[in-house]
């Protein structure tokens, strides 16, 4: 199939699935066809992280993502064709830059008013690092490589725009305002969580989906409640279901979530 490649970021699939244990014990190679499945596209450049879900809302999880929506919905139709699988939820989205990020032309004017009387030279020395840090940013958002950490936690989300409340008449200034409070609390989480926030503009019901990655319970929960305070969470946002898998190598959650 001809790739479709996007031209910015990769394209990323959550993938739910409730098991039949009934046909899986009476199929047995049913794990062997998901994990045939899963090397397959890790071979052709694309990363995959299986989880077993917490809960009744799925049995198990995968995460898909890469450059080829072509790739990943054949990787879609390869899993759903197998017998003890029932999809039970989906969502479809691609990663992003936040539109909020300082720009150089910022960066520069901020180095300028607040570095305490900064010469031209120190402040292009304090731009090239920032430069260094913004490039490791983008490559982190549009194509990361996410690590296997013990817990994943995912749910959509959408900014408010109902009445008086609306999101998308706030000017802008004021929105990079609030995220940039917003961001403050998830980044006060660095080393306990990484999150990955990826749009769904034009690919699904909600507009945002939000996945975090953590080895502790503890610190899922408290990034969640923590950021409820904020504004952009507490006046502006509406979420979806979460879904909570325990993470490990695809047999091993194939196994916890009931496929050996």
């Amino acid at each position: 199939m001809e790739p479709v490649t996007p031209s910015e970021g990769w394209g990323v699939l959550h993938l739910f699935y409730s098991i039949d244990r009934e046909r899986a014990a009476a199929e047995p190679g049913s794990a062997k066809r998901v994990l045939d499945a899963v090397e397959a596209l890790e071979r052709d450049g694309h990363q995959a992280l299986v989880s077993a879900a917490l809960g009744h809302k799925a049995d198990l999880g995968i995460m898909a993502l890469g450059p080829d929506l072509a790739r990943l919905q054949a990787f879609q139709v390869e899993v759903a064709s197998v017998p003890a699988l029932q999809p039970a939820s989906s969502f479809v989205s691609l990663t992003e830059l936040s539109e909020y990020a300082s720009t150089e032309e910022q960066e520069r004017e901020r180095l300028s008013q607040h570095g305490e009387g900064l010469d031209e030279a120190a402040i292009e020395a304090r731009l090239e690092a920032w430069r260094t840090r913004m490039a490791k940013y983008r490559e982190d958002k549009l194509h990361p490589n996410l690590p296997l950490k013990k817990l994943i936690c995912f749910y959509p989300m959408a900014k408010r725009r109902k009445g008086k409340v609306n999101w998308y008449q706030l000017p802008f200034e004021e929105r990079r305002q609030l995220m940039g409070g917003h961001a403050r609390v998830g980044m006060s989480y660095s080393g306990r969580v990484l999150q990955l926030i990826t749009s769904a503009f034009a690919f699904d019901d909600w507009e945002w989906g939000v996945t975090l990655l953590a080895d502790d319970p503890v610190a899922l929960k408290e990034i969640l409640y923590e950021m409820r305070f904020d504004e952009v969470s507490a006046v502006y946002s509406d979420f979806g279901p979460f879904i909570v898998g325990l993470l490990a190598e695809p047999a091993e959650a194939l196994r916890r979530a009931g496929l050996t």
